[in-house]
């Protein structure tokens, strides 16, 4: 099974860039499966659709502009976001991962499997680094994403 890790946002707009982050942190710090690929989408949207496409199960991790505090984590199934069960607009992106999840499904590519994680952002100041309620999160997600591929019999192992 292809699993992709796929983070997006912009790294010059601090917390925009969680994404991006995660996927860093998780290449600084884990090894995996050879079949796992971490994917730094950042604002591409539709042009990063073929990633996605071509996994069987997938991880995204973005903001979402949702009420609720700073570094609030949340977790969301497929269904949920092209249901449009929850806000239309889940990141600040032009075109965000609801469209380019969309853009798949009507061409029949999506895979069956895909988890979005979101977090509530802080601050979209012009800036490289996380703000603090949102870097503490790295290591969190991080963890869940480890759990879940390992439940699936996926080998994600903290470097030495």
């Amino acid at each position: 099974m292809k699993v992709l890790i796929f983070g997006a946002g912009n790294l010059l707009l601090s917390d925009e860039g969680f994404g991006v982050h995660l996927v860093k942190y998780l290449a600084d710090n884990y090894s995996f499966d050879d079949d796992v690929e971490l994917y730094d989408g950042g604002t591409l949207g539709f042009m990063a659709s073929h990633k996605l496409e071509e996994a069987d199960r997938v991880f995204m991790v973005d903001v979402i502009t949702t009420p609720g505090e700073p570094g609030a984590l949340y977790r969301f199934e497929k269904d949920a976001f092209i249901g449009r069960t929850i806000p239309i607009k889940m990141s600040p992106h032009q075109l965000g991962i609801q469209e380019m999840l969309l853009l798949s499904e009507i061409r029949g590519r999506c895979p069956d499997q895909v988890t979005l994680f979101g977090v509530v952002p802080k601050s979209y100041e012009a800036g490289i680094e996380l703000s603090p309620e949102l870097a503490v999160r790295l290591p969190q997600l991080a963890g869940m994403i480890q759990q879940e591929l390992q439940a699936e019999g996926i080998r994600m192992e903290a470097r030495c």
